[in-house]
């Protein structure tokens, strides 16, 4: 019998392999990709941590307006950054298939969405004390919050553009380069901070809105950094600049690949943005402490996410090379592992809340809320692990819609009218608004693994933008 064909890559898809069990072999390899990929994850977040604990030091005050201000500006920047990660099929697929002009055209596709979005992204960072004012926000962090996202709009363009390459160079498996480019920004980014916030050198002491503008300049240390250290590996996908990477339609299919993730991501942040908001209801202290657990649950998280991506990429070269065996059982290493590592960081979170939040805090009442909510985040460890995952599969084979789907029914039509009910009619406060997030990433993360099972049964072919 004539092996199948695949409609997009006309090339004859390999036979299934007799298991679709995750050997040893394909947990290394999933592992020796995550690694560096996880590296750039904590990185990043690190970032965030960094800003959080120096801030933290300063004032309870200055500490919820970065928790604010950096909640404003990833819901403005969260679709952009999702579209932008129609390159991990589109790159992946095609460095499986051997189709290099195909990682080209993506790449520079990437770098005219970057351009065409971080405009209206920045411009949306403007109006933050009136638009965080109608929001109930507390009324001494507004005006420093909104400070603070002012401070952040030069790192918009540096920062979409940084994605660009990244998620390029991961489906590559190059990551490299940008490891190298992360840990300069993050030691950029902890000098700037402690100049900036502190007011050293003579400069003017500037709290929160310090912040803002240190992550605003290692946005761009990050960015150009990574544009050194990759150029001798990018550099002939780069240019020339290739005509049909302008051409519409190839760029508006990425856009309708690319946005129910861009939607996805903004409805998964969305749904931790709104329990902020909500937090910002029951007062300073209250936001406080739930930045903290927050960014606690948000560090382990980063292991899991670039455990995602690895396991998108590998998924994606299997897809691309006509090899579904092997595309599953990456899926199902990846799955094994983010499952794996949340389950012991919930054993932390959940026996050690007190210890791990003494590092962001001096203030004793934001303390008592924070080790309320970290056992809380210990609870639902274990299921942000599996969904994230589960949908780094989905995006590894194209599938981009079903999980914007099922957030929106896990995340806003379980989870947060759960947990509004749970903190204001039950008068549970915060912790009610956390058992809502611990609901919705529950169901989000079974939903989506019924989902990977059904995909994965199914015939397994390339993604293709381009014309004809």
């Amino acid at each position: 019998m004539a092996p199948a064909m695949t409609p997009e890559a006309g090339r004859p898809e390999r036979r299934r392999s007799p298991t679709r069990l995750p050997t040893p072999r394909d947990v290394r390899g999933v592992l020796s990709l995550a690694l560096p990929v996880v590296v750039v994850q904590v990185g990043m977040m690190a970032m965030g941590v960094v800003d959080t604990v120096m801030v933290g030091h300063y004032s309870a005050r200055d500490l919820a307006a970065v928790a604010l201000g950096n909640l404003y500006f990833f819901t403005a920047i969260v679709f952009p950054m999702g579209l932008l990660m129609a390159l991990d099929p589109l790159v992946s697929q095609a460095v499986g298939a051997g189709d290099h002009p195909a990682v080209s055209r993506a790449l520079q596709r990437g770098w005219i969405l970057a351009l065409l979005l971080g405009v209206p992204a920045a411009a949306a960072l403007v109006p933050g004390e009136v638009f965080l004012g109608l929001l109930r926000q507390p009324t001494d962090v507004v005006p420093v919050a909104a400070g603070y996202a002012v401070a952040a709009i030069p790192g918009v363009f540096p920062f979409l553009a940084f994605i660009v390459f990244r998620q390029t160079l991961q489906a590559m498996g190059r990551v490299a380069p940008i490891v190298v480019a992360i840990l300069l920004a993050n030691l950029a980014n902890l000098l700037f901070n402690w100049v900036l916030i502190f007011g050293r050198w003579g400069l003017p002491e500037l709290g929160a809105v310090g912040s803002g503008w240190a992550s605003s300049l290692s946005r761009w240390l990050m960015f150009l950094g990574l544009l050194v250290f990759s150029w001798p590996l990018l550099e002939t996908y780069v240019r020339p600049l290739r005509r049909e990477a302008l051409h519409p339609r190839p760029l508006l299919r990425m856009i309708r690949l690319g946005s129910p993730i861009g939607v996805q991501f903004g409805l998964e942040y969305g749904a931790f943005g709104t329990t902020g908001l909500l937090m910002g209801w029951l007062g300073t202290v209250a936001m406080a402490g739930h930045q903290v657990a927050l960014n606690l649950a948000s560090l382990t998280f980063m292991v899991p996410l670039g455990i995602s991506q690895a396991t998108a990429v590998l998924v994606g070269q299997g897809v691309g090379r006509g090899d579904p065996g092997g595309a599953r059982r990456a899926a199902g290493a990846g799955l094994l592992l983010g499952m794996g590592f949340m389950a012991v960081t919930a054993v932390v979170f959940i026996l050690l809340p007190g210890f791990v939040a003494q590092a962001y805090s001096s203030d004793e009442m934001v303390l008592a809320l924070a080790v309320t909510l970290i056992p809380l985040a210990g609870v639902f460890q274990v299921f942000d692990g599996l969904q994230v995952v589960a949908s780094g599969v989905l995006r590894g084979v194209g599938d981009t819609r079903s999980p914007m789907l099922l957030n929106l029914l896990g995340f806003w039509c379980i989870g947060i009218p759960v947990g509004v009910w749970l903190g204001f009619k039950a008068s549970l406060g915060p912790r009610g608004l956390w058992w809502g997030l611990v609901l919705g990433l529950a169901s989000v993360a079974v939903l989506l693994l019924l989902r990977v099972r059904g995909r994965l049964a199914a015939e397994l072919t390339r993604v293709v933008v381009e014309e004809g």
